[in-house]
């Protein structure tokens, strides 16, 4: 390199960061794919879908699993569910779910001494 000439030189982050941005994405995605389907699913039981369609047996099928455990919190009126609450509590819980998971990441494999962003 001759004197008095600079050069610019992209560095890219450091391996924990971009592990930590990869950790993040990951669980982003999956996260997305998960309230994505629920959505379909809230969508499916709002609109009265024929479950014996195979589409919409695959949905429920998928998500079933993941509403079981919001079931019987509140109670349903008697009679077609129209709303069914349990599908937008198991949403709400996995997108808060995602978010806790991902602070935790970053605030665990954090470098120390850096000033917050």
């Amino acid at each position: 390199m001759t004197p008095g000439r600079t050069t610019n030189v992209t560095v890219g982050p450091p391996a924990g960061e971009s592990r930590v941005w990869t950790a993040s994405r990951v669980i982003t995605l999956v996260a997305t794919v998960i309230e994505v389907l629920l959505l379909i699913r809230f969508v499916l039981k709002l609109l009265s879908a024929n479950a014996d369609q195979a589409l919409v047996s695959l949905i429920y099928g998928v998500t079933d699993p993941l509403v079981a455990p919001f079931r019987g919190i509140f109670a349903q009126p008697a009679g077609t569910p129209v709303v069914e609450i349990a599908t937008l509590l198991a949403i709400v819980f996995f997108v808060l779910l995602a978010a806790l998971i991902v602070a935790i990441v970053r605030a665990t494999t954090g470098r120390r001494g850096d000033p917050a962003p």
